[in-house]
């Protein structure tokens, strides 16, 4: 008899071993599953997909950019590896308060799959949106990207500055 698998064993693969809980739910037949098709809207076109459950959560999302971020007393720098990835695949947003990277990584498809050995390298879409804990000014940032290390540097708002205005007489 099958058992109902866990999120975390659909996710990590595991195997459960000497299960005895008979509470559990069974797991419906594999033509079952490809009945249960659930409606979700495609994010980039706005298309609705058909899915069954066990494709839902398998669904492709953008994977997390890892980055460092850190401050000097006039700016705030946020640092991230993006080798392989083309210019024109790179996208930056910047608010006052918050940044967005987003990407794509180009898979090499002169390879067959069945040819590799070991594949650990990410290949896909990624994206990372990131709090900031000062506000900066968007327009003054600066993006330069140096053998696969792309460093931002967000100016921060000087919210002590002060600036005197000239009274003119009409």
């Amino acid at each position: 008899m099958l058992k109902k698998k866990s999120f975390l064993e659909r996710l990590t693969g595991s195997i459960r071993f000497e299960d005895n809980d008979e509470n559990e739910e069974e797991s419906p037949s594999p033509e079952l599953n490809r009945k249960m098709n659930i409606p979700v809207k495609n994010s980039s076109n706005g298309k609705e997909l058909n899915l069954s459950k066990e494709q839902k959560w398998e669904e492709e999302v953008d994977a997390e950019l890892t980055v460092d971020v850190y401050q000097t007393p006039t700016d705030i720098i946020v640092q991230t590896m993006v080798a392989g990835v083309q210019p024109d695949n790179l996208t930056i947003s910047i608010t006052r308060d918050m940044i967005t990277i987003r990407g794509k990584r180009e898979e090499n498809q002169a390879i067959d799959k069945d040819n590799f050995f070991v594949q650990e390298l990410y290949w896909g879409s990624f994206s990372r949106t990131i709090s900031l804990p000062e506000e900066v000014d968007p327009e003054e940032a600066e993006a330069i990207e140096k053998h696969g290390l792309l460093i931002i540097k967000l100016p921060k708002l000087d919210k002590n500055r002060e600036t005197k205005l000239k009274i003119k007489s009409i």
